[in-house]
Formats: structure tokens, C-alpha cells, sequence
């Protein structure tokens, strides 16, 4: 119990030695004299642009480029098993396929 309060003593008689006008500032890790935070957001604000922008290329060139058709499956019997009609037709709500009964 003696250590801190030492300590905290210790401190106070610097604190009164030193000038009154003479604020102490702080430096924590992340700072330093030549750091600047406008500097800092404009330098993530242009690496954010190029990012974006190389992002777009590389999508625009990915999409461009032609992609493998498959074949389409076989019917299998068991995968359109309707036990009752849908009430708007025989095929489902997003399919269009063409039906010999309907003109």
C-alpha cells in the first residue's frame, strides 16, 4: 500500500516543480510529430477510389468473358411429381415451357 502512494507523492512534487505554463502533452503510440489526420484520410480515401475501381475492372473483365453452357439435365420422372395443379398452370410460377394443349 506504500508503493503507490509513494508513487502518487512522487509525482505531485515533479508536478510542482515544473512551470506552470508548461503543459506536459501526451504522446500515445499511434501519434507523432509529423502525423497528420487529414493527410492520413485523404491518403485512405484515394486507396478506397483505387480499390473500388480495380474491383470494377476486374469484374467487367470476369463478366465479359464467355462461360460454359451445360447441357440440360435429363427428365427424370421424379423430379415433377405435382400431385395437384398449380392454380396458374402446369409449370411453375417463374418456368415458361412450351405445351402442345395450349395454343
Amino acid at each position: 500500500m506504500a508503493a503507490p502512494v509513494t508513487r502518487f507523492l512522487a509525482a505531485a512534487k515533479a508536478a510542482a516543480k515544473s512551470p506552470a505554463g508548461a503543459a506536459t502533452r501526451r504522446r500515445f503510440a499511434s501519434s507523432s510529430a509529423r502525423h497528420d489526420d487529414a493527410q492520413e484520410a485523404v491518403k485512405w480515401e484515394r486507396i478506397t477510389y483505387f480499390g473500388i475501381a480495380t474491383c470494377t475492372v476486374l469484374a467487367i473483365y470476369n463478366l465479359s468473358k464467355g462461360h460454359q453452357h451445360f447441357p440440360d439435365p435429363p427428365p427424370y420422372p421424379y423430379l415433377h411429381i405435382r400431385n395437384k395443379e398449380f392454380p396458374w398452370g402446369p409449370d411453375g410460377l417463374f418456368e415458361k415451357k412450351k405445351h402442345s394443349d395450349h395454343h
